[in-house]
């Protein structure tokens, strides 16, 4: 009981200081509640440069972090597609936030009408543990681009990395414009409960429920990135040795930590076991001496070990054939090579769960039909991977398929690419970021309509004359 009682004063004392984080940045948006392109050019070239004058310090966090990760991947994942997405705003975000002009009716006439875009106030992003910098960057710098303020809440899995971050950021910017929160998942539950004008989440679909019955008390719009099972499918005319290269990679990199790694394959009906020899084969060549070689990356912490060693427990007890590297497991340093299992039943924890792991279900299918049906008998992925080179394949595929995002004949790619939005569907999320997507998200779309000293309302005031009114509604009423 003392131990509840004691806790009490904490969880206080950490949101009476999230409410002073808020307050400080409300305070910097109603003094300048519209900030020039010049002043947002300048807050996204001092991300950058906090990112480029700290990129060896922030790559050894993260390595740190995850107790080794894959020096390359942190630079090739995280902090080349966040300088690149800080680029392309700076490039094109007088553009994106230009006032467009709108139609006005006969009805209104004579009159202007336009849209602008102004910022919403102040924006919350919550970051995962997964890629702890591009996903907490890539928001904040189409919140910033938006003349918004922000507030990161920095993921308690990666403290190293986290507590670096809210470092940097307090050197770099005055907290009225950013601040980063660290702090356990009692602190983040307070941060979505917290009355930002937008939450941006990124983390699983079930804590996703959570932050958007949070927001929902203070109506606070929400972006949501989930997860879900993203499937790869390889129609009979794809090369099976160049799906192979292109799906090893997407499932080890980051050892499959990442929330749009395929989740399991469909391959045609006897392709299945080559398939997996083949995948074997390749992550042998890609990663000799995997358990200790530095461009393959470790499980972030022992719980998310044990749950995929987990899986692989059950596939055993099960009787089931696994197809492993070897050897399979180094658990001391949490290092877990490829798994493959081929036609697991679908009762497995490791069909129902997104993986998030080197492990790889691997379906066999009769025809395009079964296997569009069994994509589409599952919740709606986070992005569809479809093999071929057909374009008539291709076409019937995106028409059928509902996902998130799609990268054609290659995995992951389509994340990179600035330009595209990125969001996901039904449980995988709703909400886009990224290009100007993302810089729309974070603005008010507001309308204008604008009237002179002539107007034509004066004719419709009442009281009413009939006769003109029914003229105009022979005019207007067809």
């Amino acid at each position: 009981m003392s131990g509840k009682v004691a806790a009490f004063p904490k969880a206080q004392e950490d949101s009476q200081a999230l409410q002073a984080m808020l307050a400080q940045a409300r305070s910097g948006f109603d003094a300048d509640p519209l900030p020039s392109f010049k002043t947002r050019r300048q807050w996204l070239g001092t991300l950058k440069a906090m990112l480029l004058d700290n990129q060896d310090a922030l790559a050894n966090a993260i390595d740190q972090d995850f107790g080794g990760r894959a020096r390359q991947e942190s630079y090739l994942g995280e902090l080349m597609p966040a300088v690149e997405g800080i680029n392309h705003h700076l490039k094109q975000m007088r553009l994106w936030l230009q006032s467009e002009r709108r139609q006005v009716g006969l009805s209104l006439w004579p009159a202007k009408a336009w849209v602008d875009y102004h910022p919403l106030g102040v924006v919350g992003i919550m970051v995962p543990w997964n890629y702890p910098l591009f996903l907490a960057i890539g928001p904040v710098t189409a919140a910033l681009a938006a003349g918004n303020r922000a507030l990161i809440k920095a993921s308690e899995h990666t403290p190293r990395t986290s507590a670096l971050l809210a470092k940097l950021v307090g050197q770099y910017f005055s907290p009225k414009v950013l601040q980063v929160v660290e702090g356990d998942a009692k602190v983040a539950a307070a941060f979505s409960r917290l009355p930002f004008d937008h939450l941006l989440f990124t983390g699983s679909t079930a804590v996703g429920h959570l932050v958007m019955r949070a927001a929902a008390e203070n109506l606070t719009p929400v972006t949501l990135e989930l997860g879900g099972k993203s499937p790869a499918l390889i129609a009979p005319d794809m090369p099976l040795d160049l799906a192979v290269e292109r799906i090893l990679f997407g499932k080890c990199f980051n050892a499959g930590q990442t929330c749009v790694a395929p989740d399991y394959v469909l391959v045609p009906k006897g392709q299945g076991q080559a398939f997996i020899d083949k995948m074997q084969a390749g992550f042998a060549k890609r990663y000799p001496n995997w358990q200790d070689s530095p461009d393959y990356s470790s499980i972030i912490n022992s719980g998310q070990y044990s749950r995929l060693c987990g899986y692989l427990d059950e596939v055993a007890q099960r009787g089931l054939a696994v197809s492993q590297s070897t050897p399979g497991r180094q658990d001391g340093r949490r290092r877990l090579g490829l798994h493959l299992v081929l036609d697991p039943p679908q009762d497995l924890a490791l069909m129902r769960d997104e993986i998030f792991g080197p492990l790889l279900p691997v379906i066999q299918y009769d025809n395009l039909d079964q296997a569009v049906e069994f994509i589409k008998s599952r919740p709606k992925p986070l992005a569809f991977y479809p093999f071929s080179f057909h374009r008539k394949t291709q076409e019937r595929l995106l028409q059928q398929v509902h996902a998130g995002g799609v990268c054609i004949n290659d995995t992951l790619l389509h994340v990179a690419a600035g330009d595209l939005p990125f969001g996901g569907i039904g449980p995988s999320g709703m909400g886009h970021y990224h290009g100007r997507e993302g810089v729309l998200t974070f603005s008010k779309t507001r309308p204008v309509l604008q009237k002179g000293r002539l107007s034509s309302s004066s004719l419709i005031y009442p009281p009413y004359r009939l006769g003109l009114l029914r003229w105009l509604y022979r005019l207007l009423l067809r």
